[in-house]
């Protein structure tokens, strides 16, 4: 019997997208993508604990892959709402490096002002998605790998048949 691995992949991914997504939080996936492996980790978990026999590392592998897909999902939700609540903190953040560098290259000073706009704030998304897309479900099926290792159950032990008379 297989164990179930879609409610244990949702719950990952989306530990793993909010995670990613939240401003400052997600400074936690420039160390080793700690989030991405937690949310892995955490669905081979959720997995073991859901079924009575030890998982195997291929599930565990599995689930994580999953749970990096799903997370890229929930990333991709999450991202434009939060960057809407940022964006006039960003955009001040912005006016004032141009006010203040005097000696700023009149290139860079047009990239800092299209950066800002509509189609290039779409255009970093659909990039970012797929970065993330294939950043999640790498790291996330080594988590599911990790977690199946670290979190199997231990197999219940054989009986042998009694001994005919």
């Amino acid at each position: 019997m297989t164990p179930a691995k879609v409610q244990p992949a949702l719950l990952g991914g989306v530990t793993i997208g909010v995670l990613s997504a939240l401003p400052f939080v997600m400074v936690g996936n420039c160390c080793c993508c700690a989030w991405i492996l937690l949310g892995g980790g955490l669905s081979a978990y959720l997995m073991q604990q859901n079924h009575p026999e030890p998982i195997e590392v291929g599930d565990g592998a599995v689930v994580g892959l999953m749970a990096g897909a799903f997370g890229a999902v929930v990333w991709l939700v999450l991202s434009p709402l939060i960057h809407t609540f940022m964006a006039p903190m960003q955009s001040g953040m912005v006016q004032q490096v141009l006010r203040d560098s005097t000696n700023l290259p009149p290139a860079m000073r047009d990239i800092l002002e299209s950066a800002q706009s509509g189609p290039a704030i779409g255009l970093g998304l659909v990039f970012s998605f797929f970065v993330m897309l294939t950043v999640t479900t790498m790291f996330g099926m080594l988590g599911g790998i990790f977690g199946a290792l670290l979190f199997r159950k231990t197999p219940p032990p054989v009986i042998p048949p009694p001994i005919p008379q």
